[in-house]
């Protein structure tokens, strides 16, 4: 792991870039149902929320190892939400 600030960055990126597809997508498709997509666009915000918590905890034994973890876990989530994307 580089650094916070880079972990942070590609966070609000990935994320970023999920729900604009989203949005995108509702734009592309406007006779389409938007529940589906406003859910994924929840789902991007909610999971933001928690990953920004556990990158700022500070309580942990081993940092670094710590933040590769949720490193690591940003990675499956933003998979898991552009597979969403692409099953709409």
């Amino acid at each position: 792991m580089a650094s916070v600030r880079k972990l942070k960055r590609d966070l609000n990126y990935v994320m970023g870039d999920i729900i604009e597809a989203a949005y995108l997508y509702q734009i592309a498709n406007p006779k389409t149902d938007e529940a589906k997509s406003e859910a994924i666009v929840d789902e991007a915000i909610n999971s933001f929320d928690e990953f920004v918590k556990k990158i700022n905890d500070h309580s942990v034994e081993n940092r670094p190892a710590h933040l590769k973890a949720v490193n690591k876990e940003l990675e499956v989530k933003a998979n898991e939400l552009v597979d969403k994307l692409n099953a709409l």
